[in-house]
């Protein structure tokens, strides 16, 4: 198994619709963590809008982008864009934990 970085954008304007979807996004990712196929997940913000990482253990980038299929975030549109990158952590506890 390989890390990914799935990261969301949201579109301009979702901070009502994902404020009201949040605790079922939330609660979707907590089993996703629960089952050990996320291992971190948060909120980014930057000066090109706002988004969101998640970090997976998975076989392919396809299976990683697959897990979010059903985040009530994609499902109600509150995702604009979604890209996937696999990721090697170099250090740290992770690193360590995934053989970098």
């Amino acid at each position: 198994m390989a890390l990914f970085a799935v990261v969301y954008a949201y579109p301009a304007g979702s901070e009502g619709p994902r404020d009201t979807h949040r605790p079922a996004h939330r609660a979707f990712l907590s089993e996703l963590a629960d089952r050990g196929l996320i291992l971190v997940s948060g909120p980014l913000s930057n000066p090109a809008g706002e988004g969101g990482l998640l970090i997976f253990r998975a076989a392919s980038a396809e299976e990683a982008l697959a897990h979010t299929e059903q985040d009530p975030f994609r499902l109600q549109g509150l995702v604009e864009n979604v890209t996937v990158h696999e990721w090697k952590a170099a250090v740290g506890p992770l690193a360590e934990s995934f053989g970098a």
